[in-house]
């Protein structure tokens, strides 16, 4: 037996309208389309769908087996066209962010909150792109978003710009280095460095300073959290380079001091890389926007 979806919506429409006129109406079909209709699918199962003496028109009890089914399939479809559209439309999707700035989720989530408000049919998730390699994965629709700072020349990938950043030396304010305007790549010879646990060249002390001038730390530290990082450094424990907008609660503390790296100071991109095709898509747009704004909103507390 074949059954359509047309002939769900027939039983529907017939058992709902209680007679041919009215559902035919319903379906936009004429009367002898739908009699002919119903004569096919009632010849196929071999038995008849409706008592047709009845007024209104009844389903037989075979008839309503057929109704049953229309009701639990019938939503399933149109739920399934619903989201269809919405991915058409780009009301709906998915969003898995890849991170390869370990300070950016403390940037990222109020990014995330405010998007949900208004995206709540996109699917989103984040992934420490420190974890694996995110620009491959982004390529290979593993992910959709890659927060970088360093962008490729990658077919099919766009690096969109979402803010200018600087990495900035922070140390306990009784430091001796406190006292320099600007500090440089020797002054870190004889220091402890507090850093993320991500590998050196992901690391803006390393790749803008340190790596150029062959220059190697006393000790490094890796710490998980800025707040424990800030935490050590307050403690003379050792001394920081952490994104401007990172510390923008350190400027107004007696505890610490920022400075920075070099006499003309470093200033680093972050970027936002996304597939080529998605980069019209209005919930993609909508985040970068509200990325952009809120990093805006960081660099003038």
């Amino acid at each position: 037996m074949h059954i359509e979806f047309r002939h769900l919506r027939t039983i529907k429409a017939i058992h709902q309208a209680g007679g041919l006129a009215r559902a035919a109406d319903q379906l936009h079909i004429t009367q002898s389309a739908l009699s002919h209709q119903i004569k096919g699918l009632e010849d196929q199962a071999g038995v008849e769908l409706f008592v047709r003496r009845s007024k209104p028109m009844k389903l037989s009890a075979a008839g309503l087996r057929l109704l049953r089914l229309a009701d639990q399939i019938l939503p399933q479809i149109e739920a399934l066209q619903e989201e269809f559209s919405n991915l058409r439309d780009g009301h709906a999707g998915r969003m898995h962010i890849a991170i390869e700035c370990h300070a950016c989720f403390e940037w990222l989530f109020p990014v995330l909150e405010a998007f949900r408000k208004t995206w709540s049919d996109v699917d989103v998730d984040i992934r420490p792109g420190l974890a694996f390699d995110a620009l491959p994965a982004l390529q290979k629709e593993q992910v959709d978003l890659v927060v970088s700072s360093d962008p490729e020349d990658l077919p099919g990938v766009e690096f969109i710009k979402l803010f200018d950043y600087a990495p900035v030396f922070v140390a306990a304010a009784q430091h001796p280095l406190a006292a320099k305007p600007f500090v440089e790549a020797a002054d870190f010879r004889g220091e402890t460095l507090i850093t993320y646990p991500v590998e050196r060249s992901r690391l803006d002390v390393f790749s803008q300073v340190l790596i150029p001038a062959k220059v190697e730390p006393a000790a490094i530290r890796q710490v998980e959290l800025t707040a424990v990082i800030l935490l050590l450094v307050a403690s003379n424990r050792g001394v920081s380079v952490l994104p401007d907008w990172v510390v923008r609660e350190v400027k107004y503390s007696s505890d610490y001091v920022t400075r920075p790296l070099t006499e003309t100071g470093v200033t680093r991109t972050l970027y936002a890389a996304v597939r080529s095709d998605d980069c019209e898509k209005p919930f993609v747009k909508e985040l970068i926007t509200l990325a952009r704004v809120e990093a805006e909103r960081l660099q003038n507390a």
